[in-house]
């Protein structure tokens, strides 16, 4: 079956090269994605994805906030958090509001997928 993702971060260059990566992979398809936390809420609504790629800083509203509103709307949603800013208060904070993992930015584009790629593989699609 084929896996959802939704990709939200404030970089568009970020979001092209994830896409595309993501999208060479068979099982997985990028339905939307978005440039703030506010739209990430609006777009789960609309295109109800299996995965949200989620950035922490973002306009509007941040990637935790946007986290919270979509784990009430859609408690089965897995999501994951790209941040060059990583510290064991964001871990505990991301994983109260359902995000699971937190991912670097600084490690690589490999790194990256990799992690997306194992969000995947647990979700048993």
């Amino acid at each position: 079956m084929l896996v959802n993702i939704l990709i939200v971060d404030d970089s568009a260059s970020l979001r092209r090269l994830l896409r595309s990566c993501i999208d060479e992979n068979p099982e997985s398809k990028v339905w939307g994605e978005a440039e703030n936390g506010q739209m990430a809420v609006e777009k789960v609504k609309a295109l109800n994805p299996n995965v949200v790629i989620l950035g922490w800083l973002m306009p509007v509203i941040s990637g935790l906030e946007a986290a919270r509103q979509i784990t009430r709307l859609f408690p089965n949603t897995a999501m994951l958090m790209l941040t060059l800013h990583s510290s064991k208060q964001l871990l505990e904070e991301a994983n109260a509001v359902g995000i699971q993992p937190v991912c670097s930015k600084t490690e690589g584009l490999a790194d990256l997928i990799t992690c997306v790629r194992n969000v995947v593989a647990e979700l048993g699609i």
